[in-house]
């Protein structure tokens, strides 16, 4: 598939997605839109699959299958390489074709149809090595719900249109347009998110950010086991790693890695599952978990390679308030504990527990995390000092993220530091180009950022490579300015030629109240001059 097919598919989704919105908020429809999309996709797996099942039986067409035998051995087989089954009369597809040609049975068919087709995916992966990721995949499914009409009739009537829309779409269940399908389903997600306000940092990175995290910690990068995000939203970041380390695996590497992430957020966490599978991830290549990550971390005995992270900026947690975090091993040699009210550290403090010895972590953050004092002060410097594990700090234009207008950086740290006696700081603040009522970064942003901070070299009012004694005399503050200088002197003013404007300027005026002052003399009326 071309790069215009994929953008066209992109299109479709996008403009079925509106065309059927109705009154639901952006946030609301798509839990229905991107589900929809999901259960299709799965039913052109099976279909693909089981029909290369039946290549040698006298029944081909999976759609045609009533043998029993057949059935049950398609399924086991499905269970094993897809994780997941569906019969034949389960199908998308299958589905629609019912419903269309059944009208005078549309009262409950569709609806009462897919919600048991729902349960029967998410239980064929019961007490098999899947079952973790199809538990309550679709409870965000709710197809009960009056958002999506007042009546039962006015729900189905939409629930048919989502889907015979849907059905007019060739996805490609090949291994090959995994990766098409997958940007095409990013790609809504994104869309959604702009129309979501400040829920939409729950579940989503800008993709040019993402771009950034993932390729500062597979820099340089042959091979990585693992990737880990504990805020992981959408899962969009530890499938930019998956992407990145592949571009950069040697020839007949498949640089298949395994994906590990944490998420709060119950709907986000299905989301970030069908994310996975839609991408092609095998259900035995990832393991996302539901929880809040500072109280009850899921993953804490596992090191990662690569870890990455946008979490809610400045969140509460429970901090001191917990007398268990201060005897935590994440948190417990720095001195002090991050404030209820600012959970950023807190983050930190875990995302570098997780790190193993030869990863590389990023982390997107407010810029208070540079120079606020007190508690963070203290973890910043111990950091800096103690651990030496900062390695650059990079700051990002503001406007780049919906729901918020403020700048962020970001923070990249390594346990093994190849330059372990500064610290580099990037200000990017200033490049971006406005794409609406947001900012944005282009490619060439994104590739000045990476190659700044691969060649780690200064560079006049974009880049500085500070040493850690002169962070230490700037009692380890991190903001930006203090080390990358923007500052641009503004051009001499001559005196003499503006006095000379002014005084052109004002023989303008005056001729311009004395042709006003002849109007009103003619009108009879009082001049104002």
């Amino acid at each position: 598939m071309t790069e215009e097919q994929k953008q066209a598919l992109e299109r479709q989704l996008w403009n079925i997605a509106n065309d059927l919105r109705g009154k639901m908020d952006a946030d609301e429809f798509k839990d229905y839109i991107l589900g929809f999309i999901f259960y299709k996709y799965l039913s052109e797996r099976q279909y693909a699959l089981a029909n290369e099942l039946l290549e040698t039986e006298e029944v081909k067409d999976y759609y045609k299958v009533t043998d029993a035998e057949d059935i049950a051995a398609i399924k086991d087989e499905s269970l094993e390489r897809l994780g997941y089954f569906l019969a034949p009369d389960e199908t998308f597809s299958a589905v629609v074709a019912k419903g269309q040609g059944a009208a005078e049975e549309q009262d409950t068919y569709i609806i009462g149809n897919l919600k048991s087709i729902f349960k029967n995916i998410e239980a064929s992966a019961n007490q098999t090595d899947s079952a973790d990721d199809f538990n309550n995949l679709f409870e965000d499914l709710n197809l009960d719900s009056s958002k999506l009409g007042r009546e039962v009739d006015d729900r189905n009537e939409l629930i048919v249109k989502i889907m015979a829309s849907l059905n007019r779409i060739d996805f490609g269940p090949e291994e090959a347009n995994a990766d098409i399908l997958g940007d095409a389903y990013e790609y809504l997600i994104g869309q959604f998110a702009a129309g979501a306000g400040k829920k939409a940092g729950e579940f989503y990175t800008p993709q040019q950010v993402s771009k950034i995290l993932a390729r500062i910690v597979t820099l340089d990068r042959e091979r990585i086991r693992n990737a880990y995000d504990p805020t992981c939203g959408s899962g969009s970041l530890l499938l930019r790693i998956e992407k990145e380390a592949r571009s950069n695996a040697k020839e007949g590497d498949d640089a298949l890695i395994e994906l590990y992430g944490q998420e709060l957020n119950r709907t986000t966490y299905n989301l970030a599952r069908m994310n996975m599978i839609l991408h092609g991830v095998h259900f035995d290549r990832f393991d996302i978990r539901q929880e809040d990550t500072l109280e009850k971390p899921q993953h804490r005995e596992m090191r990662f390679e690569a870890v990455v992270a946008n979490p809610p900026f400045s969140a509460k947690w429970k901090g001191d308030g917990n007398p268990l975090h201060a005897d935590d091993e994440r948190f417990s040699k720095y001195g002090k504990l991050a404030p209820k009210g600012k959970a950023d550290f807190a983050f930190v403090q875990h995302m570098i527990y997780q790190l193993a010895e030869n990863g590389a972590m990023a982390v997107v953050l407010p810029h208070g995390v540079l120079f606020r004092g007190a508690a963070e002060g203290t973890i910043r410097r111990y950091v800096i000092e103690e651990l030496n594990y900062l390695d650059a700090v990079i700051g990002l234009p503001a406007n780049l993220f919906y729901g918020t207008s403020i700048p962020a950086c970001i923070l990249v740290l390594k346990k093994c530091r190849k330059q372990d006696d500064n610290i580099l700081f990037i200000d990017a603040s200033q490049h971006f180009e406005k794409a609406g009522n947001q900012n944005t970064l282009t490619d060439e942003h994104v590739d000045r950022i990476i190659e700044t901070y691969g060649k780690r070299e200064a560079i006049d009012r974009y880049a500085h490579v500070a040493t850690l004694s002169e962070i230490k005399e700037n009692d380890f503050n991190l903001n930006i300015p203090r080390y990358v200088d923007t500052f641009e002197e503004e051009k001499p003013v001559d005196i003499t030629t503006v006095s000379k404007e002014l005084k052109t300027l004002g023989k303008d005026m005056q001729a311009t109240d004395d042709a006003i002052a002849g109007y009103c003399r003619e009108l009879g009326i009082e001049s104002p001059f």
